[in-house]
């Protein structure tokens, strides 16, 4: 029998497995897929999630395999500044930049950091019940026991559906194509992160090693839903913008619609709880999706070096991290819905031109700092 079990290897349940085997417990993790592939994009680790990998003693691998990246920049959609946040003294304040980085490279780090027999791949949770200790069967045919269960299986985590039967999944009504490609950007962008606003739509890019960008492009899609090609929808923007997305092969694009999670009561259960994406999706417009997922697990770790009951940890975790996770989700759901305004924009990014840098700074800060 296993004692704990981790339902998905993403950046939640990876960084869980490095946090648990910072402290010496023996765990499996449980992964649909068939192997950790890379799948998706760019991310980017915000300067809270790379301080909890530089405690994992990971955070040099992570520097070296993405790109660092020093202010963050909102601007038109001819490439005029409307706002800007400078991080290097947040940088130098909590020792860590933060890192624009390839998916797949991040989890293999993460991976590769576990002992290799702790990961099963395909293994999908078809159903989980309680039966003193808890049942998984897989949709493989295997069944096994667990005492502690995490649920890092994502926003439509059949953990969450089965067990707390609660949490409903909220459309932005937006949807976003990612792209990934080999690109030499102007020089000005190498260490930012980058992002035009536009009538309902947006466009951000940046770079994530030596030779490759990332980019999104998100759109209302009451407005561009029914457009197929995304350069039709963004030639009114930059050329650069235009390079880009023709530059992309299209198997290097992925689209989806963009949701969140509408706060739910309760992320435990007896012996059993959720963490990241499964507890409290959120929308990307703040870049923290994945790293309130890291901090989650960081959390877990702080609260097991005082006690070693996990529902009395689970029970402190959640009301340690519900006030910052519910920020997030709130304020990057308001992001997403100003940022793609369909009218009024001139007077948004004057609005939005006049916040002294200090009150992005303060906003960053918040983020940024982790609670224990």
């Amino acid at each position: 029998m296993n004692t704990i079990s981790i339902i998905g290897a993403g950046i939640g349940g990876l960084t869980l497995g490095n946090v648990l085997k910072q402290h010496q417990y023996d765990f499996t993790i449980y992964e649909s897929a068939s192997e950790i592939k890379p799948v998706g994009a760019g991310i980017m680790m915000a300067v809270n999630a790379m301080q909890v990998f530089d405690q994992l003693g990971l955070k040099e691998k992570i520097e070296k395999a993405g790109n660092k990246i020093h202010r963050i920049v909102i601007a038109n959609e001819s490439l005029q500044t409307i706002s800007k946040t400078e991080i290097l003294e947040l940088e130098t304040q909590y020792n860590s930049c933060n890192v624009a980085i390839h998916r797949a490279e991040l989890q293999k780090i993460l991976a590769e950091n576990l002992p290799s027999d702790s990961i099963k791949l395909n293994h999908s949770l078809q159903k989980i019940e309680k039966k003193g200790n808890y049942i998984l069967d897989f949709e493989n045919g295997n069944q096994f026991e667990s005492q502690i269960v995490f649920g890092a299986d994502g926003i439509k985590s059949p953990i969450r559906n089965q067990i707390l039967k609660t949490g409903m999944i909220r459309n932005s009504g937006q949807k976003c194509w990612r792209g990934l490609l080999d690109f030499d950007l102007p020089e000005k962008h190498h260490q930012e992160a980058f992002e035009m606003w536009g009538k309902g739509k947006r466009f951000g890019f940046v770079k994530i090693s030596d030779k490759k960008v990332y980019w999104y492009a998100c759109v209302n899609e009451k407005s561009f839903g029914k457009y197929t090609e995304i350069a039709e929808i963004f030639n009114d923007f930059d050329s650069l913008v235009l390079q880009l997305i023709e530059a992309t092969a299209d198997e290097n694009i992925i689209c989806n619609t963009i949701s969140d999670l509408s706060p739910i009561p309760k992320w435990y259960s007896e012996n059993l709880c959720l963490i990241g994406d499964a507890a409290h999706a959120t929308t990307p417009n703040m870049g923290q999706g994945a790293c309130q997922a890291i901090e989650d697990a960081y959390i877990i770790g702080k609260l097991l070096e005082k006690n070693q009951d996990f529902n009395a940890v689970f029970e402190a975790f959640q009301s340690i991290r519900r006030k910052k996770v519910d920020y997030i989700v709130n304020t990057s759901r308001t992001i997403g819905k100003v940022s793609q305004w369909e009218r009024g924009n001139s007077i948004r990014n004057f609005l939005m031109d006049m916040i002294p840098e200090s009150i992005n700074q303060k906003m960053a800060k918040k983020i940024i700092q982790l609670e224990m």
